[in-house]
Parts: structure tokens; sequence; C-alpha cells
């Protein structure tokens, strides 16, 4: 996934805010997190996530991502 479209970081943006969770892919896995912030580093885009269950940090470059789904 090279960028989002402005709808897809819309609903982003929501999700952070309302707590709720987003479906990612990246490399044939999925991962069901909650996202926490979008952010720059290294200069490319990263959503900074949390596992909802164990609690783990996790961050995801969008130009990494297969696809992004609010859930």
């Amino acid at each position: 996934m090279a960028q989002l479209t402005h709808e897809q970081y819309e609903e982003l943006e929501r999700a952070i805010i309302d707590g709720r969770r987003v479906s990612i892919h990246r490399r044939g896995t999925e991962f069901v997190v909650v996202p926490l912030a979008l952010l720059l580093q290294e200069g490319r885009e990263a959503i900074e996530t949390r596992h909802p269950t164990t609690g783990e940090s996790l961050q995801f470059f969008l130009d990494d991502l297969e696809s992004l789904d609010v859930v």
C-alpha cells in the first residue's frame, strides 16, 4: 500500500480518537490492533498501535502494508 486515500486517513484518525480496532495485513499476516497515533519516523508514515489482548506495542509503516481496514 503506497499511500492511504483521504477517506482511509479520516477513518484511521477516527479509529484513533474512538479507540476502535483496525485490521492490518502485512506480509501475508493479519494484525487486529488498536491504533494510538499516526506519526512520521525516519521520513516514513507509521501507525503506533497496541495489541488489545497482550498490550504489546507494535509499529507499522504505511508503505509496508497490504491493506488497512477499520473494524
